[in-house]
């Protein structure tokens, strides 16, 4: 009895009707692509989306050059870490010790300039005005400021901003504005910093990431051209530091001769500012020029001719020499690519600019110029 009530069961079970899925209606015509409603709606949210895209680039765009400074540093210290490593140390003691003499050569370079540098430019601002009428008393000064009357106009201003308080409200301003700069640049110097560590840190795990992309048969040599590649971004920034020494070696024989205050603290602030490609000089020149006005006239025109010949030689015959010799590149490319980026992208782009031709010069001669002479 009880088996024939399962039978039953299960035979009701099994004729039971599928459910049928719910109808929503019939589907309608497909939508005319070339209408051309169509054609403006699609157009403009393409619009919409680039403009979305290039105003959230633009908000974020201090943060990615951040992060190219911290790569390129990181790559440029590779070499050192490499270096410290055949010398049987872990990759973490070497990273240490590198970025440890980074954060002491900061410490030191800000303890040492920056004291010079506001006394510097204190001086220059009580001495403004005595400068001013020596710049008069010189024949071929004087006649150009009887026919332009640019000394003139700058007595005018600098009587303006004295006589009725607007200096007082604008070095209020200007020490805000400073210390706001001041607050930014810290930040912006410890971001820097710590993405350096990270990055050089975890740099072999990066290249180790992008190589597992690449097809197994293509994976060596695409390794050795990274490695090569990485070896001349560290040649560069090697290059560019000798250059800087050389540069603040000169300043501090050209300081010393003239007799400038704090010699050694202006060639602490020209090594740094030869680190930056083609502006950088531009940038120390004007310093030095500054700080040897406030002790004469004719002491500033020879400290920036002086440092303007210097610029002429580094320029065409110093770097020239030093990066065909460490990066195997030519000369005219240098100068040419550095032109290029800087250009473009203004410093990051003098920085990236010659470790980029480096590397497509040597891409050329290993996978274009090959395959060119075997077709």
């Amino acid at each position: 009895m009880a088996i024939s009530a399962r039978i039953k069961k299960a035979s009701q079970r099994a004729v039971k009707p599928a459910t049928l899925p719910p109808d929503f209606g019939a589907l309608g015509e497909p939508i005319n692509r070339a209408h051309p409603f169509y054609f403006g709606f699609i157009a403009t949210l393409g619009v919409l989306s680039a403009i979305v895209l290039m105003r959230a680039l633009a908000s974020v765009s201090q943060i990615f050059v951040l992060i190219l400074i911290a790569l390129f540093l990181a790559t440029g210290l590779n070499p050192a870490v490499e270096a410290l490593r055949r010398r049987n140390l872990s990759r973490a003691s070497a990273v240490a010790i590198i970025f440890a003499s980074v954060i002491i050569f900061v410490i030191f370079f800000a303890l040492v300039v920056a004291p010079p540098v506001v006394s510097q430019g204190t001086q220059l601002i009580n001495k403004a005005p005595a400068l001013l009428n020596d710049l008069t008393k010189n024949a071929a000064i004087h006649k150009l400021d009887v026919q332009y009357g640019i000394i003139s106009t700058l007595q005018e201003k600098l009587k303006s901003v004295t006589s009725n308080g607007t200096l007082l409200f604008s070095t209020f301003g200007g020490v805000l504005g400073v210390g706001k700069s001041i607050l930014s640049g810290f930040f912006s110097v410890l971001t820097v910093l710590i993405l350096t560590l990270y990055f050089i840190t975890s740099l072999p795990q990066a290249i180790k990431l992008g190589l597992s992309l690449v097809p197994a048969s293509r994976r060596d040599r695409v390794g050795r051209l990274t490695d090569a590649i990485i070896g001349r971004v560290g040649s560069f920034v090697g290059s560019q530091i000798i250059i800087s020494i050389l540069g603040s070696i000169f300043i501090l024989v050209l300081s010393l001769a003239l007799g400038l205050p704090s010699p050694f603290a202006i060639a602490m602030i020209i090594l740094v500012c030869g680190l930056i490609p083609l502006v950088g000089h531009m940038i120390g020149c004007a310093i030095v020029t500054v700080i040897a006005l406030t002790q004469s006239v004719l002491i500033g025109v020879a400290a920036f001719v002086g440092y303007v010949i210097y610029i002429q030689v580094e320029n065409y015959i110093v770097t020239p020499r030093i990066m065909k010799k460490t990066m195997s590149i030519p000369g005219a490319v240098t100068i040419i690519a550095a032109l290029i980026g800087s250009s473009l992208l203004g410093l990051i782009g003098g920085l990236l600019a010659v470790p980029v031709a480096a590397s497509i010069i040597l891409i050329m001669d290993e996978v274009i110029i090959p395959r060119a002479d075997a077709s």
